[in-house]
């Protein structure tokens, strides 16, 4: 898969997978994850799939300051419903680096490892996400602003064009590396950025 290279500047994620470990998927239990990975899960990169990542990576390091985080050991709890707006995406997202899964996700073995009932969406929450920690109750509360960094006003300019399929592929081209141009500032020039990201304890 040929991409954008700040892909591949931007810092992996690395989790604790006890599952993982006891079926030999990885050596250890250490699984990293990589901005890549959830863009072929989303199938494209833009400030949501951004947003999630960075929600992921700055909600695990506090749950989790002084060990890996543990992957399965984690809630994930959305404020909107799954089929609001880009919820499901920010979902998807925090479901895969955390192994948070719905109804449909694994059962356990012998009682241990369950990953079923870990994301759950449309509950009252003060915030975007909920995350908890499984074993101590600990939980960081997160919000995403990513209009703080707007789009360069000419990739709005050119959406209408290239969402009509009038565009010129020199329009098409330029409007991808504007968009592109926007997640790469989110995620290392914004990445630790307060005023992108809010993150609180709470219950």
């Amino acid at each position: 898969m040929r991409h954008p290279e700040f892909f591949d500047q931007v810092p992996a994620i690395t989790l604790y997978d006890p599952l993982a470990e006891l079926l030999g998927a990885a050596a250890g239990g250490q699984l990293d994850f990589h901005y890549v990975d959830v863009v072929r899960l989303a199938g494209h990169s833009c400030p949501t799939v951004a947003g999630a990542w960075l929600m992921a990576r700055h909600g695990l390091a506090a749950l989790y300051p002084e060990t890996l985080p543990v992957r399965g050991g984690v809630r994930v709890e959305l404020r909107a419903a799954q089929d609001s707006g880009t919820t499901g995406v920010v979902g998807a997202v925090l479901g895969m680096i955390t192994g948070a899964a719905g109804e449909g996700g694994f059962a356990g073995l012998g009682g241990r490892y369950s990953r079923r009932g870990l994301l759950r969406y449309g509950l009252a929450l003060p915030a975007e996400v909920r995350l908890t920690r499984l074993d101590s109750g600990a939980a960081v509360l997160l919000d995403y602003h990513p209009e703080r960094v707007p789009a360069a006003p000419a990739q709005a300019e050119l959406m209408p064009r290239v969402l009509a399929g009038t565009a010129t592929p020199e329009e098409r081209a330029r409007f991808a590396q504007l968009w592109q141009a926007r997640v790469q500032s989110i995620l290392l020039e914004h990445a630790d950025d307060p005023a992108i990201l809010t993150l609180w304890r709470g219950e």
